[in-house]
């Protein structure tokens, strides 16, 4: 693992160049591979690809001022991100007076075929937060 960490240091490093020089278009990008010169980048869509290849003369030259030895950028279309953000969610808690309202709600309304649905899904509702 020692070995490995300059290397991943150094891509790093790149990869934070490369932000700061196009980092509307580069969000979405990753380095591959940086040998010899030669630096490979990752993109999620041939889109984004089109885009970026046009920027690339700019990305060099940028490059090449921070004093990275760039003599070829090469892209691949790649999907590098394919996980979606995790979302973390609360389960809704109703006070004691909002359930007390909904049960009050469920018996003053009329018994009608119309309202018959409303009254269950009240009750269900009640009876749901009651057992939790």
């Amino acid at each position: 693992m020692a070995a490995l960490m300059p290397t991943v240091n150094r891509l790093a490093a790149l990869q934070k160049d490369c932000a700061h020089a196009l980092p509307a278009m580069f969000s979405q990008c990753d380095i591959l591979q940086f040998e010899a010169g030669q630096l490979v980048l990752a993109t999620p869509n041939a889109a984004l690809a089109a885009k970026l290849k046009q920027q690339l003369p700019h990305l060099q030259a940028d490059l090449l001022a921070r004093g990275w030895q760039i003599t070829a950028i090469k892209l691949k279309v790649q999907v590098t991100r394919s996980l979606a953000p995790i979302v973390h969610t609360h389960p809704l808690e109703l006070p004691h007076k909002a359930m007390a309202a909904l049960t009050e709600l469920g018996d003053a309304l009329p018994a009608s075929p119309a309202n018959a649905a409303l009254i269950a899904a009240l009750r269900r509702l009640v009876k749901h937060h009651e057992e939790e």
